[in-house]
């Protein structure tokens, strides 16, 4: 292993307890790795047996079943808690216990070493995988099979292990291009109050040689100003006297940002994919307006004799299928979800789109940009996500008879928390800007009107239905 030399100081990064944990890490690499390793295993175990074991039987719980056990620890616990884990210490999932990421950068250490493609590094990926992926989980109701687990992240670590060993030496190039969630965990670093920190100034001072960093997810270190992209693993803590994990204002990276400095792709999936279809699929199942909307048309193709969309006959790797838990789709439920959710993502994304616009011509015409406004909104995002996620371990504790108090009260406070949060933020971006005090006040109204609707939409799902 290589020895990386530190300098006894950063002239604008503190080496304090936070960047001797980072030394640390960057020291214990073999522990972490053995670490990953532990987690690929019981990742492997939780999504391949229950695919191939009956399903839970009546009565069965989380700790007396593994499939249970495994459909907890994935969508009750696992998911979850990387949201928020993401928003608190930005990517270190990515960087110390990601099977994907580990299995990925192995095949890569192992593999062919092609060199990445330009048709991989097309920005609109995250949002296409991101969709593609939620959609699809809907369909196969992932959250509650076995078989869809192991179809949807069984087939995602396939990917992530073929891509590794084809592009790449070393490198987890399937993280920094075509993981599903990796659009989503970019957005969510910004606001993280933990990060690895370059000073560009200590880099370019210090006088000894060192070799290269190994950086899997392809970031450059000598002008990293972003947590987006660094996996938090440690391996460049110290590099040149001038990288250290230390700890930064939340709302610093998002204020800091300049106009052009966002790429669309990500301001899209935002906007589309985390306020949008992430709501239509969280809200789908407690909707009465999507029952609504599936009986009236199986009324309507019951009385003109089109019985072929009533057909509930297709695979379960299609639309959901176990007649044995008297849980069947058909092709009318299937277009149903998918309109539901795309509904929901054109109205509430379109919306948003269409204010952080009109928003950011007012601000400033072309000198204000909406890609920038719209990363206001990332608090709010990152909090719907870790709502509708809770909601799946909320369902799963009560099917064993577990009822937590004050789930309300919470709930309330975390949408609170994100709506005030992403308000200040937009509020300081608007007022900021060079236009007339009553050109911002009308830019403000406007950036209100996709909190107000996101507010309304988890209200509906949480109180109203």
């Amino acid at each position: 292993m290589t020895t990386i030399p530190i300098a006894p100081a950063l002239s604008g990064v503190p080496r304090g307890a936070l960047a001797r944990l980072g030394d640390a890490m960057r020291r214990h690499r073999r522990v972490i790795a053995l670490m990953q390793w532990l987690v690929v295993g019981f990742y492997a175990l939780l999504v391949i047996v229950p695919a191939f074991l009956p399903l839970p039987p009546s009565g069965a719980s989380i700790v007396s079943n593994l499939t249970l056990f495994a459909q907890f620890a994935f969508w009750g616990i696992w998911w979850p808690f990387v949201i928020a884990s993401t928003m608190l210490v930005g990517r270190a999932w990515c960087g110390l216990f990601c099977p994907e990421g580990t299995l990925t950068e192995f095949a890569s250490r192992h593999g062919l070493g092609k060199s990445i493609p330009h048709w991989m590094r097309w920005t609109g990926w995250p949002f296409v995988a991101f969709a593609i992926t939620t959609v699809y989980g809907q369909l196969v109701s992932v959250y509650e099979y076995p078989k869809a687990v192991l179809l949807i992240l069984g087939g995602s670590t396939l990917a992530a292990g073929a891509v590794g060993f084809v592009y790449g030496k070393g490198k987890r190039v399937w993280c920094r291009y075509l993981c599903p969630v990796n659009g989503v965990f970019e957005l969510l670093a910004k606001v993280a109050p933990l990060h690895f920190a370059v000073d560009e100034a200590a880099w370019r001072r210090h006088p000894a040689r060192t070799a290269n960093i190994d950086c899997a997810p392809l970031v450059d270190l000598r002008h990293m100003a972003s947590a987006s992209q660094c996996h938090a693993c440690g391996r460049c803590s110290g590099h040149r006297g001038a990288i250290a994990l230390a700890a930064r204002s939340p709302n610093g990276e998002i204020l800091a940002l300049a106009p052009g400095r966002v790429g669309t792709g990500l301001a899209l999936l935002l906007v589309f994919g985390v306020l949008g279809i992430a709501l239509g699929a969280f809200q789908w199942t407690v909707s009465p307006w999507f029952v609504a909307m599936k009986q009236s048309l199986a009324q309507w193709l019951v009385e003109h004799d089109a019985l072929a969309l009533l057909d509930d006959r297709a695979p379960w790797w299609l639309l959901t299928h176990y007649p044995e838990a008297n849980d069947v789709f058909s092709w009318l439920d299937g277009l149903c979800i998918v309109a539901y959710i795309g509904a929901v993502a054109l109205i509430v994304g379109g919306t948003t789109l269409a204010t952080l616009v009109g928003a950011a011509w007012l601000a400033g015409g072309s000198r204000f940009d909406w890609k920038t406004l719209a990363m206001a909104l990332v608090p709010i995002g990152g909090v719907g996500l870790f709502l509708g996620l809770s909601m799946l371990t909320l369902a799963q504790l009560r099917g064993d008879h577990v009822v937590i108090a004050g789930v309300g009260a919470v709930r309330a406070a975390l949408l609170a928390l994100g709506i005030g949060w992403s308000a200040w933020l937009g509020a300081r971006i608007v007022l900021g800007a060079d236009a007339s005090l009553a050109a911002r006040s009308f830019a403000l109204a406007l950036y209100a009107i996709p909190l107000a609707l996101t507010a309304l939409a988890w209200y509906l799902a949480f109180w109203r239905w």
